[in-house]
């Protein structure tokens, strides 16, 4: 009897807690249902929590980054199609439009008593290794403008996303987990499927040998934008020390002036400064329009980088990486249908690919626990 009792007993406990389990399990649909209300509330709570010019000025930069990026592409792409030549000049171009941060900063400095970071030597080196990494970095994208549709430079050009969350491991100590590595195969597997329909997509004035090195600078840019973007955090957290929006100015000014001056001593030294009024009356269009290429150029291009900058400081790295996932098949779009650019089934699945690569990258980044990125940030 003692041994049937307690059989009995333990037979009457399992099937209490499997049944207080079973209560316990939230059902499918009252999950989905607490997730939708919890983003609801915090969508609500995030947005009571900032001024309405907060929103404002985060919308402006959003819309900057998804039209100016694109339009820049395009542009730079228009100038080897309608007959420009000189690498030197695109790349020059890029960094031209310096000074439109210069406006921004100086009623910064007037209206608000804001007095400018005082330089050192440290910052002076940083400085000018960030800009001649920068000239490097335009000057290959160049290449990869002139012998690439701008649909397919815009694809392989997402890859400096890899890069990034790799050189941020490496040189800031950034966190890196299982979603991030997959972002990062993901996207080398779309480069690799660009690499392999090349027949599909190159045009047909470029040769082979172009069309590769096209392919091969505009990775290595990516790459070398990958570790500028590292080298600009770790210059912005050790030497700045300050999550400031003006000193974040700062700091891309100084880079694009010096990046300014090594791009124009290369245009002065390769000629191509000289020969620019002799480029202009043999551009298609006329030179008026040569002048309208490259002015529009410099002013996208800033106006991309300034709505980036503020989109970091605003809200986060992952919107900002939410942006530019989003920005790569506008530009491929836009270059289908304003450039006639090919769009083959290869190139699309890798659209797709890069797009899952964002998607991974994102997850990966938001889903980090708050001990983990203090962790990072105090290594």
């Amino acid at each position: 009897m003692t041994t049937f009792k307690d059989g009995d007993n333990s037979e009457s406990v399992r099937l209490l807690m499997d049944e207080t389990t079973e209560q316990q399990r939230p059902s499918a649909s009252f999950s989905y249902s607490n997730w939708v209300s919890n983003v609801k509330k915090s969508t609500k709570e995030a947005y009571e929590a900032k001024p309405h010019s907060h929103w404002i000025l985060l919308t402006l930069s959003c819309t900057s980054m998804l039209t100016a990026f694109p339009a820049s592409s395009l542009l730079s792409r228009l100038y080897f199609s309608n007959g420009g030549q000189s690498k030197w000049i695109i790349s020059w171009v890029a960094v031209a439009g310096w000074p439109i941060t210069c406006l921004i900063l100086l009623p910064l400095y007037i209206f608000r008593k804001i007095k400018p970071t005082p330089l050192n030597a440290k910052l002076v080196l940083a400085y000018t290794l960030l800009g001649f990494l920068s000239a490097a970095d335009n000057l290959m994208y160049a290449y990869a403008y002139a012998y690439l549709p701008a649909s397919t430079s815009s694809l392989l050009a997402s890859s400096s996303l890899a890069f990034s969350a790799l050189f941020g491991y490496l040189i800031v100590k950034n966190p890196m987990n299982a979603s991030v590595i997959n972002s990062i195969v993901i996207i080398t597997g779309a480069m690799a499927i660009i690499a392999l329909d090349s027949s599909s997509d190159r045009y047909d004035y470029v040769t082979n040998r172009q069309y590769f090195a096209g392919f091969f600078w505009d990775i290595m840019g990516s790459a070398l934008h990958g570790l500028i973007f590292a080298l600009s955090e770790l210059v912005f957290v050790k030497l700045l020390g300050r999550r400031f929006f003006h000193v974040a100015l700062e700091q891309q000014v100084m880079v694009s002036l010096v990046a300014f001056a090594f791009t124009t001593l290369g245009m002065v030294v390769s000629r191509d400064l000289q020969g620019m009024s002799h480029e202009a009356k043999s551009f298609e269009g006329g030179e008026s329009r040569y002048v309208q290429v490259l002015v529009w150029s410099a002013v996208t291009f800033q106006l991309g980088v300034l709505g980036a900058t503020a989109v970091l400081f605003l809200a986060s790295t992952v919107m900002a990486g939410v942006l530019n996932a989003v920005r790569v098949p506008i530009t491929s779009v836009a270059a289908v249908i304003l450039m006639h650019d090919p769009m083959s089934g290869f190139k699309i699945l890798s659209l797709v690919l890069t797009f899952w690569g964002f998607s991974s990258y994102i997850y990966g980044s938001s889903s980090r626990t708050p001990s983990t990125q203090a962790a990072s940030s105090s290594s």
